[in-house]
């Protein structure tokens, strides 16, 4: 060999990045936050046991096991990477059962937000990177089982000495200097507690199947059910990510806590009475037909199995029981949706309106397909401006607050609507998403505006086209992803009813909500999935006269602030993805 020095240098710096790669990857976090340099200064048990292995093993035998090896940690690695994407957007891990059909849904949200071009370059570039972790990996592992063979002695000593250092540290509990154990198994744990997570989500799969069969209201006739409503116009509106950090973080609420307030003012100006109180999402930060369909349903789903499982079933939701009625015809107004959307019928609308029926002619912002004034004033037009011979009963879901918040539509006079076309200006000279979201002082501002902008642009639409039947409830599906949010924040959402017929209201005076658009720290929280019996109860034959369902003790009114909870958002129940009414 020409150059001796060069060549060893070369061997042992690969064997030293080989060595750096394995370790990484045995103590790899499944957080953003807790990817910090005293993580992995630690020792992880597997590399011990794993070089115990390797070293009793015969050359043959020991190339097959470092390679199937590393392979398979190159696979854990990308499951870590996964749930570190997972737990920034959706406040959770990578459920490897469900999760994959997700992936395809993120491609499609990157060509819209970002562009084709960016989208696809990603997308290949996370394909190429998951093949080079998982054989880079193998081969790290298979370089380092041969250096150990040709150093025998040397390795097994090494082994013995990190072997009882392990142990000794593990006896008395030696940390880290950031408050970790030193003596790590962090890659064991994970296996082991993945493995039960695939157990928990099978076995929820079969209980939920015969949860969703019991259904308090499922063989109520139909003339006995919403008989308070009775000649009202309902529209039930969810406002994508509209949270209750968008009320109560001090560098957001205080935009949308000025429109609340002002609207709420015109509201009672022009006769309308409102309430709110708060509702706890089945999900958070995504994943928007899962807090759709608890709230509609009355059932905790907090997974794509349970959202499959009961769209395929009966389950009385609170729009099925107004098609039940007979007395509403029933829509949906659904921008969000791009395709077919075969769930309309069980959700037991007579016609849903998605994105290709809407009439816009104007541009996307960002993964909005149009802004939710267009969206309302399309409503108008196709439905509720209209001659009926029954009042109506809608579904809308509102778009323009979906992530990445950039560009923003702006309110304009409903008379210049028209078919979209005035919005490409306003497109033209709004924020590039790239910027806005990936910096965390502006995507909370810009966040802030879109929330602002929706509520603005419902409730002037209740203003200019409501009427003395009409009857508003909206809320908001889940809260945005924790980098707005932040890491400790609720799945919480506020909730309110609008009318201009003081009964609808008195009926739900045993709910203690708050008067006004803006539901304050100490009103009721609820599980979302707790409103559909309450709403049937409180305008059936018996509303306001009897009990209503009953609350467990953290859903009735404490006089407590409720904005915070003691877990992060990975640590609650899980939520699953979905092509959806308000997603790809």
């Amino acid at each position: 060999m020409r150059y001796p020095a060069v060549a060893r240098a070369v061997a042992w710096t690969v064997t030293g990045l080989s060595g750096a790669l394995v370790f990484i990857a045995l103590l790899m976090p499944t957080t953003l936050p807790a990817l910090t340099v005293e993580t992995f200064l630690r020792i992880p048990v597997e590399a011990i046991f794993g070089a115990a292995l390797l070293l009793l093993l015969p050359p043959v035998s020991r190339r097959v096991v470092a390679a199937l090896g590393g392979a398979v940690l190159g696979a854990l690695t990308i499951l870590n990477l996964l749930d570190i994407g997972f737990n920034e957007f959706l406040g959770r891990g990578f459920n490897v059962v469900l999760d994959w059909i997700l992936l395809d849904d993120a491609e499609s949200y990157m060509k819209d937000s970002l562009g084709s071009t960016t989208a696809t370059a990603v997308s290949i570039g996370a394909v190429v990177l998951a093949l080079l972790v998982v054989v880079g990996m193998a081969l790290a592992v298979v370089r380092i089982s041969n250096v150990m063979a040709r150093n025998s002695a040397v390795a097994t000593r090494g082994t013995l000495v990190l072997g009882t250092v392990w142990v000794v540290c593990a006896a008395f509990g030696v940390q880290s200097v950031g408050g970790q154990a030193f003596a790590s198994r962090t890659t064991v744990a994970r296996v082991h507690d993945r493995a039960q997570r695939v157990g928990k989500t099978l076995e929820d799969e079969r209980k939920f199947a015969k949860e969703a069969k019991i259904d308090a209201y499922g063989s109520t006739p139909g003339d006995q059910l919403l008989t308070g409503l009775r000649g009202k116009d309902v529209i039930f509106t969810f406002i994508e990510s509209y949270g209750r950090a968008a009320i109560e973080d001090p560098r957001i609420g205080p935009g949308v806590g000025t429109v609340l307030d002002r609207q709420t003012k015109r509201l009672r100006e022009a006769g309308f009475a409102s309430q709110s109180g708060w509702l706890t999402s089945a999900t958070y930060g995504g994943s928007s037909w899962l807090g759709h369909s608890t709230f509609l349903t009355g059932l905790w789903i907090d997974n794509q199995n349970r959202y499959r499982t009961v769209t395929a079933g009966d389950h009385l939701s609170i729009t099925r029981a107004f098609k039940r009625t007979g007395a509403w015809r029933t829509v949906g107004i659904m921008p969000g949706v791009q395709k077919s959307w075969p769930e309309g019928t069980f959700y037991g609308l007579d016609h849903v309106y998605d994105s290709r029926e809407l009439g816009y002619k104007g541009p996307k912002f960002s993964w909005s397909t149009m802004p939710d004034q267009y969206a309302l004033k399309a409503f108008e037009q196709l439905e509720h401006g209209k001659k009926h011979d029954k009042p109506l009963m809608s579904l809308n879901i509102l778009t323009s607050s979906h992530q990445p918040w950039a560009p923003i539509p702006k309110t304009i006079p409903w008379s210049r609507v028209g078919d979209g076309s005035v919005y490409k200006s306003i497109q033209k000279a709004g924020k590039d998403p790239k910027d806005v979201f990936t910096d965390s002082t502006e995507v909370r501002t810009e966040y802030g505006r879109s929330i602002q902008y929706s509520v603005n642009s419902l409730i002037d639409y209740v203003l200019k086209y409501g009427k003395k039947n009409t009857v508003l409830v909206f809320l908001g599906d889940h809260q945005p992803l924790a980098r707005v949010s932040g890491e400790h924040a609720s799945r919480d959402v506020p909730v309110a009813i609008v009318a201009r017929d003081k009964k609808v209201l008195d009926r739900i005076s045993g709910w203690h909500w708050q008067d006004g658009l803006k539901p304050g720290p100490k009103a009721p929280v609820w599980k979302m999935s707790s409103f559909r019996d309450r709403f049937l109860h409180a305008y059936g034959p018996n509303g306001g006269a009897g009990p209503s369902p009953s609350a467990s003790p953290s859903e009735k009114p404490s006089g407590k602030p409720s904005g915070k909870q003691t877990k992060k958002p990975s640590e609650q129940p899980s939520e699953e993805p979905s092509a959806s009414p308000s997603k790809k």
